[in-house]
């Protein structure tokens, strides 16, 4: 009995029927795609958030410092209408007569503000001094419309009115006179 010597099956040759790895029956890349899987790709929204916030961040930004500036300009002039009452208050505090003290709370209040740089498009100084007597107080509300007219896109209304009160103590010995001798009278 003679038997045949075997020959191991050759690879078959690499053709178009093949795909470039070699792989017996398997198809061709382009016979693996269907349409659907490349629309699908089209379709997808990996990294789509990243691009969407790296669009919006700068504009987000300038929102955030609008908004700050225009807070900061309605403390700032909050702040600068307490001082201007304080001012105003100790300014009428000083005088000897109501008339004198009202005129001097009105004079002071408006320097007061415009040296701050507070522009008012309507400035009420209310004084009530009650009678001016030693040991009594002065008290001063300044009332002053504050023009936000630039920012009117944010929705905050054109005009704020902001009012600060201020009360100072008449001084006690300020009426006191003394004479010539040394006594008081």
């Amino acid at each position: 009995m003679t038997t045949a010597p075997t020959t191991p099956n050759p690879r078959p040759a690499r053709t178009a029927a093949t795909s470039p790895s070699g792989g017996p029956g398997r198809p061709l890349r382009t016979e693996r795609r269907h349409r659907g899987w490349q629309v699908a790709w089209w379709r997808a929204d990996r990294g789509s958030v990243a691009a969407e916030v790296t669009l919006v961040t700068p504009f987000l930004i300038m929102l955030l410092v609008f908004v700050a500036v225009v807070i900061h300009r309605g403390v700032d002039a909050r702040l600068r209408i307490d001082d201007a009452a304080h001012e105003a208050a100790r300014a009428a505090s000083i005088e000897r007569t109501p008339a004198t003290a009202t005129t001097a709370a009105q004079s002071t209040a408006a320097s007061a503000l415009s040296a701050a740089g507070v522009t008012c498009a309507s400035l009420s100084v209310d004084t009530a001094v009650g009678g001016m007597r030693p040991g009594g107080t002065v008290s001063v509300t300044v009332t002053c419309a504050v023009d936000f007219g630039d920012a009117l896109i944010l929705g905050v209304p054109g005009q704020k009115r902001l009012s600060a009160t201020a009360i100072e103590p008449v001084d006690t010995w300020r009426s006191v006179t003394v004479n010539a001798a040394g006594g008081g009278s």
